[in-house]
């Protein structure tokens, strides 16, 4: 993953410990425990790992690592005024954003290395960091910056263009202020022009044109209103700060990035940041070669897009979560409502249509409120909560189509009319709704799932398959994957492909723990395959996640072919009831 990543250690460590070995261990671990460690938790900062003379810590967020340096190196300065100059206890700080390798609890790879390199040129008691790193803070944070051109470090292959932190420089931060009250009241997103880094005049089109298309695609998912594209150009060239743009443009959430050329090579970088905050919510880089640049720029927005909006729907399910009650407006508690649904449990799903009611209440052209409505009544059926499954999938469909009256454009009522009308059976009309979804929005990955499931219970199989893989793709970051996995192990079990279907089943399992509904699935293809104790395992694991639900699955009836339907109850039967 991409992660901010902070080196630091003491100067002069070795000679310290040889004049007093006690005494620099106390003193290290007194700068450590009373300020390095609360600077580095009050910027939601991890340490990897402690040597005996540094540590190494990631951060989510570029400027999160900058302002934790910096507080430690004003921190230390203070703590060292009045020792003598040979017993002072400096550290040097190297900082660099790249892509780090995850083994457990540890972290390695270039993006490491670079930032342990530049810790080993800065200054004792100074902060060096890479470019990349002083492009994404420049202008967000009131510090100064000395350019030390580019720097052949030792075992990096490529020179790397470093920066010093002015320290002695530094302009008191002004207090963070939360953005101008009169934001929309649908939180806003603002795609700011990439800039161009390349240094060749003839790849700006290709940063108009990404921004453009992201604009274009973003405008496509009607979860957040998209600022449009002559506003956002007048920024082009510029670098201004976050809070004001957001102040000007009205959004709560802002995108940029860059674009560098070298070669037969281009690398994207693209960040999604709360304006409120400064902080970044996500950010990523792509690497790819320039040999159809159109079909580029079409993959790398594809992505974008995919990726970006279902961060911006957590980001606001989390700020609506968090809003006092007594300031809801609809959009707060459709999100609320959203962020329950997510939890997957009887009760939250009950408390989850009571946010949506709510937002209907208030508004009553909300479609996605209508869309989160229907979806919870399909929950109901979907892990068997409902006690009368006639009557919820009756309401679940209303729902539905009172969400794509509202607004017939959007992919996502569409989508829940699709599924609201697998329920009843209504295999055609599903398979329309969700491929009228996928043309509204054809990065939507929910819509993709969805249109693969409404062709497996059609029969068409073989079609849907593609369908799971591109919702994947689409989002591989999705904390739902779970359920496209559940459906995509279904279409394998259809298709009578019974080690595919358990495997599915399985890393649904293990992404979620207490999903009834893919113990089942695996408990009948392990049936099938004639594995039987681990197929009783699984339907023992399915009861204890939620008892009852092995008997009210053999209700369960998706296919619109009966032999399909008893084909999956079949493997449940060979696998035995749990004892």
């Amino acid at each position: 993953r991409l992660a901010a990543i902070l080196a630091a250690d003491v100067v002069g460590y070795s000679r310290l410990m040889r004049e007093d070995e006690a005494g620099t261990r106390v003193r290290f671990n007194s700068h450590l425990h009373e300020l390095i460690e609360p600077a580095i938790a009050s910027r939601q900062g991890r340490t990897v790992k402690t040597t005996g003379d540094g540590l190494l810590v990631e951060f989510a967020s570029v400027v999160d690592a900058v302002e934790c340096a910096v507080t430690i190196q004003k921190g230390l300065a203070d703590r060292n005024a009045d020792e003598p100059a040979d017993w002072r206890m400096d550290f040097r700080i190297g900082i660099n954003l790249g892509d780090v390798i995850i083994e457990g609890d540890d972290i390695h790879g270039d993006g490491v290395n670079v930032a342990a390199r530049l810790e080993g040129i800065s200054e004792p008691g100074g902060i060096c960091i890479s470019a990349n790193v002083f492009e994404q803070v420049q202008n967000r944070l009131e510090l100064s910056f000395e350019d030390l051109a580019e720097q052949q470090l030792k075992n990096i292959p490529q020179p790397i263009r470093a920066y010093r932190v002015d320290i002695d420089g530094l302009v008191a931060a002004a207090p963070e202020q939360p953005v101008d009250a009169q934001l929309m009241e649908k939180s806003a997103v603002a795609v700011l022009p990439f800039n161009n880094v390349s240094g060749d005049p003839e790849q700006e089109y290709l940063a108009d044109g990404l921004t453009e298309d992201i604009i274009t695609s973003l405008s496509l998912w009607r979860s957040f209103p998209v600022i449009a594209r002559n506003s956002t150009f007048a920024y082009k060239g510029k670098v201004p700060d976050i809070r004001r743009v957001a102040k000007e443009l009205g959004a709560r959430y802002v995108i940029e990035g860059s674009v560098r050329k070298g070669g037969d090579r281009v690398r994207i970088t693209a960040q999604l940041i709360d304006a409120a905050t400064g902080h970044h919510i996500w950010a990523e880089r792509f690497d790819r070669k320039l040999e159809d640049i159109f079909e580029l720029q079409d993959k790398v927005t594809e992505r974008i897009v995919a990726t970006v909006s279902p961060e911006l729907e957590r980001a606001e399910q989390k700020r609506s979560a968090t809003k006092a009650p007594t300031n809801h407006t609809a959009w707060d508690l459709y999100h609320r409502g959203m962020s329950l649904f997510h939890e997957e449990t009887k009760e939250d799903n009950a408390h989850a249509r009571e946010m949506f009611d709510r937002a209907i209440e208030l508004d009553p052209s909300y479609s996605q409120a209508y869309s989160g409505l229907s979806l919870s009544y399909a929950r109901d059926l979907l892990l068997e909560y409902s006690d009368d499954r006639d009557q919820s999938a009756q309401l679940s469909l209303e729902a539905a189509q009172r969400a794509v009256n509202r607004d017939d454009s959007d992919s996502f009522a569409h989508t829940t009319l699709s599924i609201a009308n697998m329920w009843p059976g209504e295999f055609e009309l599903s398979i329309s709704a969700a491929e009228r979804a996928v043309d509204l929005n054809p990065n939507s990955a929910f819509a993709r799932n969805i249109l693969g499931t409404a062709l497996d219970n059609a029969g068409r199989s073989s079609e849907a398959f593609s369908e799971f893989e591109k919702s994947i793709e689409l989002n591989p970051r999705d904390p739902q994957e779970h359920i496209t996995l559940n459906t995509l192990a279904r279409c394998y079990l259809n298709s009578r492909n019974y080690e595919q279907a358990a495997a599915c089943a399985q890393k649904a399992i293990g992404m979620r723990s207490n999903f009834p509904n893919a113990y089942h699935l695996l408990a009948s293809a392990l049936g099938h395959l004639g594995r039987l104790e681990e197929a009783r395992k699984a339907l023992v694991d399915c009861e204890r996640v939620q008892p009852g639900f092995v008997e009210k699955r053999f209700n369960y009836q998706p296919y619109r072919d009966a032999a399909d339907n008893e084909h999956i109850h079949e493997g449940v039967r060979k696998a035995g009831q749990p004892e």
